[in-house]
């Protein structure tokens, strides 16, 4: 790539760079620059939505930079009030090391591990006398804290705000001054985090780094962020026929920011895919190829391809009748949860059965078992859904007005 093509990669997907002219005077010196993400150790398995920010790493080890996984063992202790309503509980000792192990492993799927260092917060944070916790804070001030989002809300509201919460974004930005880190990548929800590690680095007498911020990626149900917690997500450790079959199910139209944000083809040829499909080709067949390429990233080619072939197979060769009429279903914007549409589709008595009959395994989408009662589709997809071994609705979903 010549240089006007690297920085385009490198901006790809991305929220903000912040400093975008800080990143390019870097990039001239034409020496590797030190980039870090950090991870806190909160979950034993990543799922898609972790892996925007590994991409993204990936992108950079490419351009043949230095790229480090930051495991958060220290400051997992804390908990990350981002987004936070409540106090977050803290994780034991025992939970980061377990989930911090299963890290390791599941990194190396998208990063060369000859190329990647593994390092951990506590190696630096955990010999910080009291006196230079002191000085770190000192660095900081309350009203400055307070702008942030959720302090502010918190504050407002007359929540509690545990002081320790505070010392959360202070160690986050205290592990770029330690690692002299030039580029720090975190999602959109991190910026206040990040911002935080720019004004120490300056503060300790360094150059700051750029920050580059990553949108969080939608679920399944193509409005909330993929979380195991709401049930919208595709985790990286799941077999090849589930991934596959969650892939195939999310709608037309997240399909492209999944391209965007996962996809490692070049920007190219996923602008070739865009035309064909507005030229009349099948949005089916252009997610066969998003669904191969993640599930043979996370497995191999081979598994893909009988992945593939399976739920072919599933869907349309065996279960699915070929005489299936299209039902056109209009939701509105936020889409409608998955009971409202068995219901809608004669599927279901009403959303109470519909319930039932997920909570019993009897429902599937595209051939993919539905588990999450609050799984909520939006319209721009064609989808068909499964009661039991006989009972069946093709829905094409649009937008309702």
């Amino acid at each position: 790539m010549n240089f006007e093509e690297q920085i385009a990669e490198l901006h790809r997907g991305a929220s903000e760079v912040l400093v975008d002219a800080d990143l390019v005077k870097k990039l001239r010196r034409g020496r590797p620059l030190h980039v870090k993400a950090g991870f806190d150790p909160t979950a034993p398995d990543l799922h898609l939505g972790h892996t925007v920010l590994l991409n993204k790493m990936r992108q950079f080890q490419q351009l043949g930079h230095d790229v480090t996984f930051l495991i958060g063992d220290f400051t997992g202790m804390i908990g990350d009030p981002t987004g936070r309503n409540a106090t977050r509980p803290a994780l034991t000792p025992e939970e980061i090391q377990a989930n911090a192990r299963t890290y390791e492993t599941q990194v190396f799927k998208i990063l060369d591990p000859e190329k990647t260092r593994i390092d951990f917060n506590s190696r630096w944070l955990g010999k910080l006398s009291s006196a230079e916790m002191v000085k770190l804070t000192a660095h900081y001030t309350v009203a400055r804290m307070l702008e942030r989002d959720d302090f502010a809300k918190r504050y407002k509201a007359g929540q509690p705000i545990s002081i320790h919460e505070f010392l959360y974004p202070l160690a986050q930005g205290y592990d770029s001054v330690a690692m002299k880190a030039d580029v720090e990548l975190g999602g959109t929800d991190q910026k206040f985090n990040l911002l935080v590690g720019r004004s120490l680095q300056e503060a300790y007498g360094q150059e700051p780094q750029v920050v580059l911020t990553m949108p969080l990626l939608e679920g399944l149900d193509g409005v909330n962020k993929m979380s195991k917690s709401l049930g919208n997500y595709i985790g990286i450790t799941e077999d090849a026929d589930t991934m596959f079959g969650k892939v195939m199910s999310i709608s037309d139209t997240l399909m492209w920011r999944y391209f965007e944000l996962l996809s490692f083809r070049p920007l190219a040829d996923v602008a070739a895919l865009k035309r064909a499909a507005g030229e009349g080709r099948n949005p089916r067949d252009i997610k066969f190829e998003l669904a191969r390429e993640i599930t043979a990233r996370f497995h191999d080619a081979p598994a893909a391809e009988r992945a593939q072939k399976n739920f072919t197979s599933r869907v349309s060769e065996k279960a699915v009748p070929d005489d299936l009429p299209v039902k056109v279903i209009a939701v509105e914007a936020a889409g409608l949860r998955v009971a409202n549409l068995l219901k809608e589709a004669g599927l279901a008595a009403s959303t109470s059965e519909a319930n039932r009959k997920i909570d019993e395994g009897a429902v599937r989408i595209d051939g993919t078992k539905v588990t999450d009662r609050a799984l909520t589709l939006k319209s721009g997809a064609e989808h068909v859904f499964q009661v039991g071994s006989k009972r069946f609705a093709r829905l094409r979903l649009e937008t309702k007005g």
